[in-house]
């Protein structure tokens, strides 16, 4: 990889990156894109709607202009093609609600320096995070596992698979792809009782209620089941420690039949710990929020799996945005 060259310019540039970040944020929060939507609207028009004073909303659509976020023509805004698909509430590519959880976690990131001090987590947990920050983070997660779906279920083969166990699988969206992809397939998702209501009605859309269950429950105390002949894990190792990873996937390997197939999906670091840039990140966020949780290096997970008593660990690798990856290992 070659090193980033840094300069005055380069470095000034990164410092005041939060200037977009929170432009960008409060355009969507605000609902500057989905008021917009297809049209061409004068600032005027915008604030009107919006119920907001004129000399700030002219300012912020000047910035997202500036950014190239909206187009500016004759005195009026409107959406680029990115911002119509992925912007817009009505879009099915929506990535509000993911862009609005990173917006909750803005304030424990200005803490940086004291979680990194005190090696302890400085964001608040559970239930005093409210219904808007839970919304946000479960539609959120709902929106990426959409996109990604799509470029993660060719990649894996469970022809013959009977039985899947989507641990803590939220709303259950890589279940219903996998289940859309293999008729004979069935599913159990496993979450937290807070999540039912969602994953039920979600599952209910994609009339795969006769296929797909909800089982309520905390993974690392609770009783997951058995007689699953594949277990997806997507991004819930990285929300605890060592310890708390081997006790998953001792759980969910003892859960399998002989044969069985666990898929790891995370965001992997490389060996070296220093690459690629957003895992490195993620293991800072999860510092902010976690007593334990960090994002792992490949080798690690790869022990964890062997040491649970998985075999023929393999890496597939897949175009994501985010840079995740996923570890195959068999019972």
């Amino acid at each position: 990889m070659k090193p980033t060259e840094w300069n005055p310019g380069k470095l000034l540039e990164l410092s005041g990156h939060h200037w977009k970040t929170g432009t960008l944020h409060a355009g969507i929060k605000l609902g500057v894109f989905s008021t917009i939507g297809d049209k061409r609207l004068a600032g005027s028009q915008v604030a009107r709607e919006l119920e907001c004073a004129e000399r700030g909303m002219q300012r912020l659509l000047d910035a997202l202009a500036a950014m190239g976020l909206l187009l500016k023509e004759d005195g009026r805004y409107a959406n680029t093609a990115a911002g119509l698909a992925y912007l817009c509430r009505e879009s099915p590519q929506y990535l509000g609600y993911i862009m609005m959880h990173h917006h909750q976690l803005v304030e424990s990131w200005t803490r940086l320096d004291q979680a990194v001090s005190s090696g302890r987590p400085v964001r608040e947990r559970g239930s005093g995070r409210g219904e808007q920050w839970r919304e946000n983070f479960l539609m959120g997660m709902f929106n990426m596992a959409m996109t990604l779906a799509p470029r993660i279920v060719p990649q894996i083969d469970m022809s013959g698979r009977k039985h899947l166990l989507d641990l803590g699988g939220g709303p259950g969206t890589y279940a219903i792809h996998f289940c859309r992809s293999n008729t004979g397939l069935t599913a159990t998702v496993f979450d937290f009782p807070t999540t039912r209501p969602f994953a039920e009605k979600t599952i209910s859309g994609f009339d795969l209620s006769h296929r797909i269950a909800f089982r309520p429950g905390n993974f690392l105390e609770d009783d997951i089941g058995s007689g699953y002949d594949v277990a997806w894990l997507s991004h819930i190792l990285h929300g605890e420690g060592p310890d708390g990873c081997r006790r998953i996937l001792s759980k969910t390997v003892k859960a399998l039949t002989g044969g069985g197939m666990v898929i790891i999906h995370e965001f992997i670091l490389d060996d070296t710990m220093d690459r690629p840039l957003f895992p490195a990140l993620f293991s800072l966020n999860m510092l902010l929020g976690t007593p334990s949780g960090q994002a792992y290096p490949e080798g690690q997970l790869r022990q964890m799996m062997k040491d649970a008593g998985l075999n023929q660990i393999r890496r597939v690798r897949f175009d994501s945005p985010n840079d995740s990856g996923i570890l195959i290992g068999s019972k």
